[in-house]
């Protein structure tokens, strides 16, 4: 059979939809390594770091769902585009912000523009493309996006090293205002089978997360037996009985519960929860701890970081075709364990006098995971509200590791003000995980991309 050749107007739709991916995967993890000297420059306590990492999750979270049936009512490509100015105008703020307040309201917009963005893009995709070209383009889609994710830490550190902080976030803006005008022009219109909205489950879905998100950043200044505590985690729960309870009389659904009964489904987001939760959780403290305790500075802790990242994304195409060959699940289950048993040893050895040597081969142990084979059967979209969520495990890290730890490198210097301290990373973490590169390409994209794309109107 003979191939389809690539019109000039899918090489833009494909090369503008992974600008914008690129965008928004780099603005993960390249924020990482440039904490500690937000840190110094702003004034910022632990809490408020964190924040600056969950105000982007939650939002993306929250309303990836939302996102994606506003493109199929107004246009995928004019929402698209709306989310590009979004996340652009926030970049601004995060670079002008001068308290962290500031910072973390312009993060929380960012996760907006993030969360219009990510899922247009998929539906973009799917549109331009036929079902026998479809997976060769979200193929494309996901290197990028995978090199993005890879490079996050390394662009983070050179920028802040060699400029300032401030310059990780100015880096969006020419970009965002070159790809705007080229998606308008570029990318042909498309829209979805128009779907009601359903704003009460969005905000439901937004409390009931906020709650428990909201009780564990608190637990350790307020105390866990205080009544905001308390009070944060059961709204929370009550909360999120009645968005189930709502989700299973409305009509339209963010998410159709019985979805949930299959448990290739259900696996699969617990899955990239439970891999968000570690990888980021992971990064946010160890980029810390190697500027802090090692005394690296943060272009070099964010190369230190490559044997993880850099593992991660070599072995992901080479575990995808074995699996075609010898079955999923064997893949998955040794692909979990390396990622429990590399975080875990990482957690145990991790002390003030560690040398980094010490840390490679661990490091490189977390990254050989295998693949999250049935998740490829689970929406793309519904992968996404899992992976975001799962972002909020910087602060279940936070609270696994012990309160305080010297603030003295290697080197005999501290890189805090005021002899502040960080918590060092000592405790077991969860082994269960899924594989963050499926998010947004691989197999099960490729499948919910054939599954969520409708015909053009």
């Amino acid at each position: 059979m003979r191939q389809q050749k690539t019109t000039a107007e899918q090489r833009w739709v494909l090369g503008l939809t992974s600008i914008g991916s690129v965008m928004v995967a780099l603005d993960v993890l390249v924020v990482a390594v440039a904490l500690t000297t937000i840190r110094q420059d702003l004034g910022a306590s632990i809490e408020q770091l964190e924040w600056t990492v969950n105000a982007y999750s939650l939002s993306f979270a929250v309303l990836l769902l939302t996102a994606a049936a506003l493109g199929d009512r107004w246009g995928r490509r004019r929402t698209f585009a709306a989310g590009l100015v979004l996340f652009t105008v926030a970049s601004v703020g995060c670079a002008l912000a001068t308290s962290v307040p500031l910072l973390i309201g312009a993060r929380a917009l960012q996760g907006v523009g993030a969360a219009v963005v990510m899922p247009l893009a998929m539906s973009l995709l799917g549109a331009a493309f036929p079902p026998e070209r479809r997976g060769w383009a979200i193929g494309i889609f996901s290197g990028v996006t995978g090199l993005a994710v890879l490079g996050g830490p390394m662009v983070g550190g050179a920028v802040t090293e060699g400029l300032a902080w401030q310059w990780i976030f100015w880096i969006n803006v020419p970009v965002g205002l070159l790809a705007v005008p080229l998606v308008l022009s570029r990318v042909r219109e498309s829209k979805g089978a128009v779907r009601r909205l359903d704003p009460v489950g969005a905000g439901l879905a937004t409390l009931a997360v906020l709650g428990p998100v909201w009780g564990v950043v608190r637990g350790e200044a307020a105390g866990w037996g205080s009544a905001e505590v308390l009070g944060s985690l059961t709204a929370g729960a009550l909360v999120l009985l009645g968005f189930l309870a709502w989700e299973a009389r409305t009509e339209q659904p963010m998410i159709p519960l019985g979805f949930f009964r299959t448990a290739a489904f259900s696996a699969g987001n617990a899955a990239g929860f439970f891999l968000s939760a570690a990888l980021l959780g992971a990064v946010f403290f160890l980029s810390q701890f190697m500027q802090v305790q090692l005394s690296s500075g943060p272009l070099e802790a964010g190369l230190q970081l490559l044997p993880w990242t850099a593992t991660l994304f070599l072995v992901a195409p080479v575990a995808g075709r074995l699996v075609d060959r010898f079955g999923e699940r064997p893949f998955v289950v040794t692909g979990l364990l390396l990622q429990g048993a590399g975080l875990a040893w990482i957690a145990l050895i991790a002390a003030p006098d560690i040398r980094y040597a010490e840390l490679v081969l661990p490091l490189v142990v977390a990254g050989l995971r295998g693949v999250d084979g049935d998740a490829r059967r689970a929406e793309c979209g519904r992968r996404l509200l899992a992976q975001g969520v799962g972002r909020y495990g910087v602060r279940h890290l936070r609270h696994a590791a012990p309160a305080r730890w010297s603030g003295r490198g290697r080197r005999g210097r501290s890189r805090l003000r005021g002899g502040g301290r960080l918590p060092v990373l000592q405790r077991r973490l969860h082994p269960c995980d899924g594989r963050l590169r499926r998010t947004v390409g691989g197999r099960s994209v490729r499948r919910a991309g054939d599954h969520r794309a409708a015909p053009d109107e």
